[in-house]
């Protein structure tokens, strides 16, 4: 009988992180694995010591990037691999990836670092970014999820009060698709293939995150949509990944993001496929 551990972050209080260790958990047992769910404080890093207990593999539901890099050092398998968790949580990295790989996504500039204390207020760079990159426009701090720390920038006096305030964090300028307001796709890929998609919307926010008070329904992606959400889950490395695609001109997908430890519960609510389930069926592809 194989061994597993789920690893979510045990100082997030808020039910649904244990629910997607637990839809995890399920789906290995249904796979005859022993799953253990596990906080990441639960897993000493002790560097002058070694895993004793050892899984035969790890889902890192988390961003403590330190700790999946420990657990993969002890030559135990982690899925996705902290590199490419250490890219996704990054927006900023992630963008570089993206656009290396010549992904289809809003114009994107991304902010000199500028150390606390200081400014390049009077230095001409940000009068560049908004000829370049024009107003409306969106801010995005490198770290963040379920839409949070993503600003909707509609004027200068917020534009330069947003720079100002984001000194010493790392962020972009980006475009604001206008004609995807509200509204985008969420593709589950796993392993190269998708397994699911929702399509989701709001009518009160420019984001269409359900964390935010967006809604979602099922969705046929047409030809176009389901070849950029591969292509970018393979440009930043992930073998799980959850895209999220915009519309551009003429419905014309583009990449808003990839995320390397997507929520899986609202995707099966809405289409009633389990992702996990193909999570744990591709691991153990893997590692046999």
């Amino acid at each position: 009988m194989y061994t597993c551990w789920i690893i979510y972050n045990g100082s997030l209080t808020h039910d649904k992180f244990r629910d997607q260790a637990i839809l995890i958990q399920e789906a290995a047992e249904r796979q005859n694995i022993q799953a253990v769910i596990k906080k990441n404080y639960e897993v000493m890093m002790d560097l002058d010591s070694t895993i004793e207990i050892r899984p035969d593999f790890v889902v890192f539901l988390d961003k403590d990037i330190l700790l999946a890099k420990y657990i993969k050092n002890a030559g135990i398998p982690v899925f996705n691999d902290p590199d490419v968790i250490e890219t996704c949580d990054n927006k900023a990295k992630q963008y570089l990836e993206l656009a290396n790989a010549g992904i289809p996504m809003p114009k994107t500039i991304i902010a000199p670092k500028v150390y606390p204390s200081f400014t390049i207020v009077l230095s001409g760079y940000y009068e560049k970014v908004l000829e370049q990159i024009q107003l409306p426009m969106i801010i995005k701090e490198g770290h963040g999820s379920f839409g949070m720390k993503v600003y909707l920038i509609e004027n200068e006096d917020d534009f330069y009060s947003k720079v100002q305030e984001l000194q010493g964090v790392d962020y972009v300028f980006q475009q604001f698709i206008s004609t995807s307001r509200g509204r985008d796709i969420r593709v589950n890929i796993v392993g190269e293939k998708i397994v699911a998609a929702m399509y989701r919307f709001s009518e009160t926010d420019f984001r269409a995150n359900i964390t935010n008070g967006g809604v979602a329904e099922n969705i046929e992606l047409n030809d176009a949509q389901k070849e950029l959400s591969l292509r970018a889950a393979k440009a930043v490395g992930a073998e799980f990944a959850g895209v999220d695609l915009l519309f551009g001109e003429n419905e014309q997908p583009l990449v808003c993001e990839v995320n390397a430890a997507a929520h899986i519960r609202n995707i099966y609510n809405v289409t009633g496929i389990n992702v996990a389930d193909a999570m744990i069926t591709y691991i153990l592809g893997k590692i046999k």
